[in-house]
C-alpha cells in the first residue's frame, strides 16, 4: 500500500511534532516507511517553499538542507507530476477542492492508488463522497 503525505503532515512528521498526528496514523506513517512506500508529491515541495518564503512556515533547518533530508528519508520518494494527475486534478470541480493544490494532491493519491493522509476536512468530506480516492485523518 502506498501512503501519500499530504504537506502539513510531512512537515509535522519530518519536524518531530508526533502530537499533532493522531496514533494510528503515525503507526500507518512508520509501517508505509518500513516498506519503502510512503510518497510525496511535487505539489507539496512547492507548497512549504511557497510557505516557507512567505513567512507563513518556520522550519527547523534551512529550506534546501530541510528538503535534501526530508526526501532522503528512509522510506521516503518523490513521484512525478504527470499528464495524467495534472489532468485529473484539473477536472476535480473547484466547488469541491478550492485550492487547486489540493486538487494535485488528490489526484496523485487517486493515479498512484495510494491512500491520502491529510487532516484537512475539505478532502476528508470529499473522499467519502468520492468512491476513488481514499483518505485517511491523520487526527486519528
Amino acid at each position: 500500500m502506498l501512503l501519500l503525505l499530504d504537506t502539513h503532515v510531512w512537515v509535522w512528521n519530518v519536524e518531530g511534532e508526533a502530537r499533532r498526528i493522531g496514533r494510528r496514523a503515525r503507526r500507518l506513517i512508520a509501517l508505509a516507511e518500513s516498506r519503502e512506500s510512503v510518497r510525496i508529491s511535487p505539489a507539496t515541495v512547492f507548497e512549504i517553499a511557497s510557505l516557507f518564503t512567505m513567512g507563513r512556515l518556520g522550519l527547523a533547518r534551512p529550506l534546501e538542507q530541510w528538503f535534501r533530508n526530508a526526501i532522503d528519508s528512509p522510506g521516503v520518494r518523490l513521484v512525478e507530476l504527470s499528464v495524467a494527475i495534472a489532468i485529473d486534478a484539473g477536472s476535480i470541480p473547484r466547488t469541491a477542492l478550492a485550492d487547486p493544490v489540493d486538487r494535485l494532491l488528490v489526484a496523485t493519491a487517486r493515479q498512484l492508488n495510494a491512500t491520502f493522509l491529510t487532516r484537512d476536512a475539505a478532502i476528508l468530506r470529499y473522499a467519502t463522497t468520492t468512491r476513488n480516492v481514499r483518505a485517511r485523518d491523520a487526527a486519528a
